[in-house]
């Protein structure tokens, strides 16, 4: 089994069908991963078919494909770029009843200068129309055979939010493995690097604020140590 840091996902074989159970002990957790799967799903976007659900448990089924940085560094960004017209339909895609509002910026600054964090530009900037978001856009949390994406996982964290802000997180997210992902995957979205560089500072301060809470402490040690020397670009 597999544990993460909001739930625990096997595999599972039931009547020779190869399947995954996800357990998430938070309900509101639950029913967005449940709501954004299905949504999706109809949208035409590449995610695992929900097979039953009772409370806590979600049975669906178990995509083929590796995580986009199983993989060479050139391979990975581009799986990277292969990804972002799936994220640009998911944005354009109406999102279900029931998600949670965009994230709470000002709560966030404020959350983040009473942490002691790092010194950062933070800045609120005015938001794009909302969109339906992943709101946890990673390489991990996508498979890929070949540069051909296969699925897209980990739906608990949908979201009704900017996305220009989503399409930063992802994408400064992936450029501390390889800082050429940034500019690959904002270009092969369609967006402008400088709209989307604006909100770097803020997606760093909630990344540093997720690993001060959740872990690991080693992530959030270098995280530190990048912001204090003021790489966030």
């Amino acid at each position: 089994m597999q544990q993460g840091a909001v739930g625990a996902v096997r595999a599972v074989d039931i009547d020779g069908v190869a399947l995954v159970e996800k357990r998430l002990s938070d309900p509101v957790r639950h029913h967005t991963e449940v709501r954004a799967l299905r949504a999706a799903a109809a949208r035409g976007l590449p995610v695992p078919r929900i097979v039953s659900e009772s409370p806590g448990i979600i049975l669906m089924t178990r995509m083929p494909g590796e995580r986009l940085d199983a993989s060479t560094a050139d391979l990975r960004n581009e799986r990277l770029a292969a990804s972002m017209p799936l994220l640009r339909l998911l944005h354009t895609s109406s999102p279900p009843a029931g998600l949670a509002p965009a994230p709470d910026d000002e709560l966030l600054v404020a959350r983040y200068r009473d942490a002691g964090g790092p010194p950062l530009p933070l800045e609120i900037l005015a938001p794009q129309a909302p969109a339906f978001c992943h709101g946890d856009w990673t390489d991990g949390n996508a498979l890929a055979i070949g540069a051909t994406i296969t699925a897209v996982l980990d739906w608990e964290a949908a979201h009704v939010g900017d996305p220009l802000r989503e399409l930063a997180r992802a994408a400064w997210g992936a450029s501390r493995k390889d800082p050429r992902s940034f500019d690959i995957m904002v270009d092969a979205y369609g967006a402008d690097r400088a709209d989307v560089r604006a909100w770097t500072p803020i997606v760093a301060a909630e990344l540093w604020l997720w690993f001060a809470e959740a872990g690991p402490p080693e992530y959030h040690a270098a995280l530190t140590r990048q912001l204090e020397f003021g790489r966030v670009d």
